[in-house]
Protein backbone atom coordinates (compact mmCIF):
# COMPACT_ATOMS: atom_id res chain seq x y z
CA UNK A 1 0.00 0.00 0.00
CA UNK A 2 2.86 2.48 0.92
CA UNK A 3 4.89 1.79 -2.40
CA UNK A 4 1.57 2.28 -4.25
CA UNK A 5 1.28 5.67 -2.87
CA UNK A 6 4.39 6.48 -3.52
CA UNK A 7 4.29 5.86 -6.78
CA UNK A 8 1.27 7.45 -6.88
CA UNK A 9 2.99 10.69 -5.31
CA UNK A 10 5.82 10.60 -7.53
CA UNK A 11 3.52 10.55 -10.93
CA UNK A 12 1.60 13.09 -9.04
CA UNK A 13 5.09 15.23 -8.70
CA UNK A 14 5.94 14.41 -12.37
CA UNK A 15 2.60 15.70 -13.85
CA UNK A 16 2.57 18.86 -12.10
CA UNK A 17 6.20 19.58 -12.96
CA UNK A 18 5.51 18.89 -16.63
CA UNK A 19 2.11 21.33 -16.48
CA UNK A 20 3.84 24.26 -14.98
CA UNK A 21 7.15 23.79 -17.24
CA UNK A 22 4.49 23.44 -20.39
CA UNK A 23 2.39 26.76 -19.02
CA UNK A 24 6.18 28.70 -18.77
CA UNK A 25 7.32 27.45 -22.21
CA UNK A 26 3.84 28.55 -23.53
CA UNK A 27 3.37 32.28 -21.60
CA UNK A 28 7.64 32.76 -22.27
CA UNK A 29 6.97 31.93 -26.13
CA UNK A 30 3.78 34.46 -25.84
CA UNK A 31 5.99 37.21 -24.48
CA UNK A 32 8.37 36.69 -27.21
CA UNK A 33 6.10 36.81 -29.70
CA UNK A 34 4.65 40.93 -28.62
CA UNK A 35 8.56 41.98 -29.01
CA UNK A 36 10.01 42.65 -32.48
CA UNK A 37 13.03 44.46 -33.61
CA UNK A 38 15.07 45.71 -36.99
CA UNK A 39 18.34 46.45 -37.27
CA UNK A 40 19.58 48.39 -40.26
CA UNK A 41 22.71 49.63 -41.98
CA UNK A 42 22.81 52.51 -43.76
CA UNK A 43 25.95 54.14 -46.31
CA UNK A 44 24.98 57.20 -48.55
CA UNK A 45 27.01 60.36 -49.48
CA UNK A 46 25.41 62.80 -47.55
CA UNK A 47 25.25 61.50 -44.00
CA UNK A 48 27.64 58.93 -44.52
CA UNK A 49 27.69 55.37 -42.61
CA UNK A 50 24.69 55.45 -39.82
CA UNK A 51 22.86 52.42 -38.06
CA UNK A 52 19.63 52.39 -37.86
CA UNK A 53 17.58 50.15 -35.24
CA UNK A 54 13.42 50.11 -34.78
CA UNK A 55 11.50 47.87 -32.05
CA UNK A 56 8.05 47.62 -30.97
CA UNK A 57 6.04 45.55 -28.04
CA UNK A 58 2.88 44.56 -28.34
CA UNK A 59 0.81 46.38 -25.11
CA UNK A 60 -2.87 44.44 -26.80
CA UNK A 61 -4.05 43.28 -30.13
CA UNK A 62 -4.46 47.10 -31.97
CA UNK A 63 -1.66 49.26 -30.17
CA UNK A 64 2.29 48.39 -30.31
CA UNK A 65 5.23 50.34 -28.13
CA UNK A 66 7.46 51.74 -30.66
CA UNK A 67 11.35 52.44 -30.08
CA UNK A 68 14.34 53.93 -32.43
CA UNK A 69 17.44 54.99 -32.76
CA UNK A 70 19.56 56.24 -35.52
CA UNK A 71 23.74 55.96 -34.25
CA UNK A 72 24.46 59.64 -36.63
CA UNK A 73 28.26 59.49 -35.14
CA UNK A 74 29.06 56.81 -37.62
CA UNK A 75 29.66 59.19 -40.72
CA UNK A 76 28.42 63.06 -40.85
CA UNK A 77 27.61 62.71 -37.53
CA UNK A 78 30.78 62.36 -36.02
CA UNK A 79 31.57 66.22 -36.59
CA UNK A 80 28.23 67.21 -35.07
CA UNK A 81 29.31 66.24 -31.39
CA UNK A 82 28.82 62.82 -31.77
CA UNK A 83 25.06 62.95 -33.15
CA UNK A 84 22.44 60.57 -31.62
CA UNK A 85 18.89 60.20 -32.20
CA UNK A 86 16.48 57.95 -29.71
CA UNK A 87 13.06 57.87 -29.60
CA UNK A 88 9.76 56.08 -28.54
CA UNK A 89 6.27 56.27 -29.69
CA UNK A 90 2.68 53.65 -30.52
CA UNK A 91 2.77 52.18 -33.59
CA UNK A 92 -0.97 50.60 -34.58
CA UNK A 93 -3.01 49.49 -38.17
CA UNK A 94 -5.71 51.46 -39.35
CA UNK A 95 -6.39 49.07 -42.14
CA UNK A 96 -4.73 45.47 -43.46
CA UNK A 97 -1.08 45.87 -44.49
CA UNK A 98 -0.67 49.77 -43.43
CA UNK A 99 1.07 50.58 -40.62
CA UNK A 100 1.22 54.11 -38.70
CA UNK A 101 3.90 55.31 -36.02
CA UNK A 102 3.89 58.55 -34.58
CA UNK A 103 6.94 59.16 -32.41
CA UNK A 104 8.96 61.47 -30.59
CA UNK A 105 12.49 61.35 -30.32
CA UNK A 106 15.64 63.27 -28.63
CA UNK A 107 19.04 64.27 -29.78
CA UNK A 108 22.63 64.09 -28.20
CA UNK A 109 25.43 66.50 -30.91
CA UNK A 110 26.35 69.60 -31.08
CA UNK A 111 24.16 70.18 -35.07
CA UNK A 112 20.75 71.84 -33.95
CA UNK A 113 22.06 73.92 -30.75
CA UNK A 114 25.65 74.76 -31.63
CA UNK A 115 25.28 74.67 -35.48
CA UNK A 116 27.54 71.80 -35.20
CA UNK A 117 30.24 73.28 -33.63
CA UNK A 118 31.45 72.06 -30.13
CA UNK A 119 31.33 69.18 -27.97
CA UNK A 120 28.28 67.39 -28.15
CA UNK A 121 25.70 67.87 -25.14
CA UNK A 122 22.67 65.96 -24.25
CA UNK A 123 18.99 67.98 -25.11
CA UNK A 124 20.36 68.84 -28.28
CA UNK A 125 17.11 68.82 -30.01
CA UNK A 126 14.10 66.96 -29.98
CA UNK A 127 12.31 65.24 -33.43
CA UNK A 128 8.58 65.35 -33.37
CA UNK A 129 8.46 62.21 -36.65
CA UNK A 130 5.31 60.53 -38.39
CA UNK A 131 5.83 57.13 -40.83
CA UNK A 132 3.26 55.42 -42.65
CA UNK A 133 4.66 51.76 -43.80
CA UNK A 134 2.71 49.59 -46.56
CA UNK A 135 3.40 45.72 -46.65
CA UNK A 136 0.73 43.95 -49.18
CA UNK A 137 1.17 40.91 -51.05
CA UNK A 138 2.20 43.17 -54.29
CA UNK A 139 3.66 46.20 -53.42
CA UNK A 140 5.30 47.63 -50.38
CA UNK A 141 6.05 51.29 -49.69
CA UNK A 142 6.97 54.26 -46.96
CA UNK A 143 6.06 57.65 -46.00
CA UNK A 144 8.17 59.54 -43.23
CA UNK A 145 8.45 63.08 -42.10
CA UNK A 146 10.69 63.92 -39.55
CA UNK A 147 11.24 67.92 -38.05
CA UNK A 148 14.70 68.28 -36.46
CA UNK A 149 14.07 71.66 -33.62
CA UNK A 150 16.84 72.85 -31.39
CA UNK A 151 15.91 72.46 -27.62
CA UNK A 152 18.52 75.40 -26.76
CA UNK A 153 20.79 77.98 -28.20
CA UNK A 154 24.36 77.16 -27.36
CA UNK A 155 25.48 78.91 -30.78
CA UNK A 156 28.95 80.83 -29.93
CA UNK A 157 29.18 84.21 -31.00
CA UNK A 158 28.57 84.78 -34.77
CA UNK A 159 27.41 81.24 -34.65
CA UNK A 160 23.93 79.84 -35.28
CA UNK A 161 21.30 77.10 -34.74
CA UNK A 162 19.73 75.25 -36.66
CA UNK A 163 16.15 73.19 -37.70
CA UNK A 164 15.50 70.33 -40.41
CA UNK A 165 12.23 69.24 -42.31
CA UNK A 166 13.08 65.83 -43.55
CA UNK A 167 11.09 63.76 -45.66
CA UNK A 168 10.07 60.78 -48.05
CA UNK A 169 8.05 58.50 -49.65
CA UNK A 170 9.16 55.51 -51.50
CA UNK A 171 6.51 52.84 -53.30
CA UNK A 172 7.62 49.45 -54.99
CA UNK A 173 6.57 46.09 -56.69
CA UNK A 174 7.67 42.82 -55.68
CA UNK A 175 8.57 40.94 -58.53
CA UNK A 176 8.67 37.62 -56.55
CA UNK A 177 9.22 36.65 -52.59
CA UNK A 178 13.22 37.81 -53.63
CA UNK A 179 13.23 40.71 -55.78
CA UNK A 180 11.72 43.83 -55.31
CA UNK A 181 11.70 47.47 -57.31
CA UNK A 182 10.48 50.77 -57.36
CA UNK A 183 11.04 54.76 -56.58
CA UNK A 184 12.16 56.95 -54.19
CA UNK A 185 11.94 60.39 -53.35
CA UNK A 186 13.94 61.98 -50.55
CA UNK A 187 13.95 66.10 -49.25
CA UNK A 188 16.06 67.76 -46.28
CA UNK A 189 15.36 71.70 -45.57
CA UNK A 190 17.24 73.16 -43.95
CA UNK A 191 14.25 75.43 -42.19
CA UNK A 192 15.93 78.00 -40.32
CA UNK A 193 18.24 79.17 -37.15
CA UNK A 194 19.03 81.95 -35.16
CA UNK A 195 21.45 83.51 -37.26
CA UNK A 196 19.62 81.88 -40.30
CA UNK A 197 17.39 84.29 -42.64
CA UNK A 198 15.45 82.32 -45.44
CA UNK A 199 14.93 78.42 -45.67
CA UNK A 200 17.31 76.27 -47.70
CA UNK A 201 17.12 73.09 -49.04
CA UNK A 202 20.17 70.75 -48.09
CA UNK A 203 19.35 67.49 -50.44
CA UNK A 204 16.57 66.59 -52.97
CA UNK A 205 16.39 63.09 -54.09
CA UNK A 206 14.78 60.86 -56.90
CA UNK A 207 15.51 57.57 -58.30
CA UNK A 208 14.92 54.02 -58.35
CA UNK A 209 15.61 51.22 -56.02
CA UNK A 210 16.11 47.76 -56.12
CA UNK A 211 15.99 45.29 -53.10
CA UNK A 212 16.91 41.76 -52.46
CA UNK A 213 15.31 39.74 -49.74
CA UNK A 214 15.19 36.11 -47.63
CA UNK A 215 11.73 34.93 -48.96
CA UNK A 216 11.59 33.67 -45.48
CA UNK A 217 12.09 36.75 -43.66
CA UNK A 218 14.66 38.36 -41.37
CA UNK A 219 17.56 39.93 -44.13
CA UNK A 220 17.55 42.48 -47.17
CA UNK A 221 19.53 44.58 -49.36
CA UNK A 222 18.30 47.62 -51.04
CA UNK A 223 20.48 49.81 -53.28
CA UNK A 224 18.75 53.12 -53.92
CA UNK A 225 20.32 55.64 -56.87
CA UNK A 226 19.27 58.73 -59.22
CA UNK A 227 19.41 62.61 -59.53
CA UNK A 228 20.11 64.81 -56.64
CA UNK A 229 18.50 68.58 -58.05
CA UNK A 230 20.69 70.41 -55.18
CA UNK A 231 22.64 73.28 -56.94
CA UNK A 232 26.38 72.19 -57.77
CA UNK A 233 25.50 68.12 -57.29
CA UNK A 234 24.38 65.40 -60.02
CA UNK A 235 23.75 62.01 -58.46
CA UNK A 236 22.75 60.54 -55.16
CA UNK A 237 23.03 56.67 -53.67
CA UNK A 238 22.12 54.98 -50.93
CA UNK A 239 22.90 51.06 -49.93
CA UNK A 240 21.20 49.66 -46.94
CA UNK A 241 21.43 46.21 -45.43
CA UNK A 242 19.21 44.55 -42.21
CA UNK A 243 17.63 41.90 -40.32
CA UNK A 244 14.89 41.15 -38.24
CA UNK A 245 14.68 39.65 -34.83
Amino acid sequence: MKNTFTKITLATRLVCICYFTTAFQQAFAQEEDRFSMDVQLFSDQFWGFYPYFSGAYKLNSKLDFTFYGILWAGGEGAAWGNWTEFGVGVGFEPAEGIYVSPQIGILGGSLLSKGADGSGILGDGIVPNFTVTLKKAKTEGEAAIWYYAPLRNEAPMGGTTLSYLHYLANFGFKASEFLSFGAHYEKLINTGGSNIAAPSTELEWLGPYIQFKNPKGGAFVRFTFGKDFYEGNESFYRLATGFSF
